[in-house]
């Protein structure tokens, strides 16, 4: 059975806000244990003694990290239903580009619980040539499943969803106008810190260094944002139902009495 419309924008909602703020405690905790993100820009011997250094309470935080950001992808999902407008195209591309960029993210932030563990381990026991050999596979790791999963493709299509969102909103005014241009705003910051990213593949890449911690915080904010406009929005007729008032209450042929 569907939730009602109220109920179901007041979950969505506070979904989008729990999320958020989730994953804001686990990242400063992450911070301020590991020096994160600065940590992914090291050398893996700097990195991989940290882990181990940092044991298993390292771990768990990352695993909250990574799933506190994963709980995104719900919100995401029920978003069109709950503002109305489950019918939208706009909305319906977009969705699929929200968690598609929690699903990249995911795997960029987990392969530190299932894979750097291990490696650190290895580099931490090996002698020179085994160091050597964990070092060049953390190389290999790092830039697969954390700049280019997690940090290329799900920031990319993070920004992409954001703004066909806000697109959406100022097109259908379905939220605050406001809303709409700090997303898309929010969101052109937010893609700038790409020059970080494909610095580490591409030397003299430009980098503008404010662009990641202005970018993700204001995105981030944004995106609490957006679900307390989701929480307060009063009723939102569904497409359908919206397209059957219309032709109910069109204009009327008049009908002529004979004479």
């Amino acid at each position: 059975m569907t939730a009602p419309l109220p109920t179901l924008r007041r979950t969505t909602g506070a979904l989008f806000v729990g999320a958020a703020v989730a994953f804001a405690a686990a990242a400063t905790t992450l911070s301020a244990t590991f020096d994160w993100p600065d940590v992914l820009r090291r050398p893996a011997a700097e990195v991989l003694p940290a882990v181990v250094a940092g044991g298993p309470s390292l771990v768990w935080t990352w695993f909250a990290t990574g799933w506190s950001y994963a709980l995104l992808a719900v919100p995401m999902l029920l978003l069109p239903a709950a503002l109305g407008q489950r019918g939208s195209p706009a909305l319906r591309v977009a969705t699929h580009l929200g968690v598609a960029s929690v699903l990249c993210s995911l795997v960029g932030f987990l392969r530190w619980v299932f894979v750097v563990p291990t490696l650190a381990e290895s580099y931490g026991t090996g002698d020179a040539a085994t160091r050597t050999a964990v070092a060049a596979a953390w190389t290999a790791q790092h830039q697969f499943g954390g700049a280019l999963l997690g940090e290329h493709l799900g920031q990319l299509l993070a920004v992409a969803w954001s703004i066909v969102l806000s697109a959406v909103v100022l097109r259908t005014r379905v939220l605050p106008a406001w809303l709409g241009a700090g997303g898309i705003a929010v969101s052109v910051l937010y893609l700038l810190n790409q020059g970080d990213v494909l610095a580490t593949a591409v030397p003299g890449f430009p980098v503008w260094e404010p662009a990641g911690p202005l970018g993700s915080s204001l995105w981030g904010l944004w995106v609490v944002a957006l679900g307390v406009c989701v929480w307060r929005r009063t009723a939102v007729p569904s497409q359908p139902a919206a397209q059957a008032h219309g032709q109910a209450t069109g204009p009327r042929t008049p009908v002529r009495a004979h004479s």
